[in-house]
C-alpha cells in the first residue's frame, strides 16, 4: 500500500482517508507547523509521496527535505497559486477572462492608490471595488469599499495587521466588484474537471449585508453540475498555471464568467459533490507522482 503524507486541513484529511484507503493509499498525517522538529533526527513517517506542500513554506521546506518524496503540488505550485496577481496576469495573457484588477506594490502614496481606484471604478462603471491582500486565503483581509476614505482606511489596516508570514508579500489588489455574482469552486484533477460546488450565503446573512462566500465564514457549499463553458474555463486555467490538482474559483453574472482566484491547496468537500471518477483520478495522479524520481 502506498503511504501518502498529508499536511492539509483537518476536514480534507478526514474526507479523503477512507476513499483513498479503499484504493490502497494510506493517508498519513504530517504536521509541519506549530511543533519542534529535530533536523538531525526528524520524527517523521516513512511515505512514498506527499499531497500538497505544507502551507508554511519555510517549515514545509524542512519537512519536505527530511521526507525527500515528490509532492502532488510542490512548493512551486503553491507559490504560483498563492500569488493572486501572478495568476490573473498569466490567465489574462493567455486570453482567459478575469476581473479588472490593479496590483498595488506596497508602500505606495495614498494619492497614487486613490487614483488607481478611481481609474478602476471609471473603467468598470461600478461605484464599489474590492480590496484584497495578494497572498492570503479564506477571505482574510478582503474588503469592499465605495469611497476614498473607506479605501484608505482599509489600506491603513492592511499596513498594520496584514499577515505576511507565509511569503513576506505586502502587495494587495484593487479589483472590480461583480454584484450578485454566483461563486463556484471547480476542482480540476490531472487536467480534467472533476466536480464543483457553489458557495452561497444563507439568506439572513445576505439580508444583513454580508457578501463574502468563504465557507469558513458561514457560506454553504452545494454540489452543482457546471455547464461545458465553465468546465473548460477551469481546465484552461489549470493548464495555463501547470498545476495538476487545483481549485478554480469562478464568478458568474448574467453576462460574464471569470476566473477570480485559484487554490493549489483546495479543501476537498463531500464526495457526493464531485464527479463519480474524482477519487480514481486523484489516486492515479498520486501514484504517478510517487513514481517520479
Amino acid at each position: 500500500m502506498l503511504r501518502l503524507a498529508v499536511a492539509t486541513q483537518q476536514e480534507t484529511f478526514e474526507r479523503i482517508r477512507d476513499p483513498l484507503a479503499e484504493r490502497d493509499v494510506e493517508v498519513v498525517p504530517v504536521r509541519a507547523s506549530e511543533r519542534t522538529l529535530s533536523l538531525s533526527d526528524p520524527d517523521l513517517p516513512s511515505v512514498g509521496a506527499g499531497l500538497v506542500f505544507p502551507s508554511r513554506l519555510m517549515e514545509g521546506g524542512a519537512v519536505a527535505a527530511a521526507l525527500d518524496v515528490p509532492w502532488v503540488n510542490d512548493r512551486e505550485a503553491i507559490l504560483t497559486s498563492r500569488n493572486k496577481a501572478g495568476v490573473l496576469a498569466a490567465l489574462e495573457r493567455d486570453g482567459l477572462p478575469v476581473p479588472e484588477t490593479t496590483l498595488v506594490s506596497n508602500p505606495v502614496d495614498d494619492d497614487v492608490v486613490a487614483e488607481a481606484a478611481a481609474a478602476l471604478q471609471d473603467g468598470t462603471g461600478q461605484e464599489e471595488l474590492v480590496v484584497k491582500p495578494n497572498s492570503t486565503t479564506r477571505g482574510v483581509g478582503v474588503a469592499r469599499v465605495g469611497d476614498p476614505d473607506s479605501l484608505l482606511g482599509v489600506t491603513d489596516y492592511l499596513d498594520l495587521v496584514h499577515d505576511f508570514r507565509a511569503t513576506g508579500d505586502r502587495s494587495y489588489l484593487l479589483q472590480e466588484y461583480l454584484p450578485e455574482a454566483r461563486d463556484y469552486r471547480a476542482m480540476v484533477v490531472d487536467g480534467e474537471y472533476a466536480g464543483a460546488v457553489e458557495r452561497r450565503l444563507p439568506e439572513e446573512a445576505t439580508a444583513a449585508g454580508r457578501w463574502k462566500h468563504n465557507v469558513h465564514r458561514g457560506a454553504v457549499a452545494e454540489g452543482v453540475s457546471l455547464p461545458t463553458e465553465a468546465r473548460e474555463l477551469a481546465e484552461d486555467a489549470a493548464a495555463v498555471l501547470d498545476i495538476e490538482y487545483v481549485g478554480v474559483d469562478l464568478l458568474e453574472t448574467d453576462n460574464r464568467l471569470v476566473v477570480n482566484e485559484t487554490n493549489a491547496r483546495p479543501t476537498v468537500d463531500d464526495k457526493t459533490k464531485y464527479e463519480p471518477g474524482f477519487y480514481d483520478r486523484l489516486v492515479g495522479l498520486i501514484r504517478r507522482t510517487a513514481q517520479k524520481e
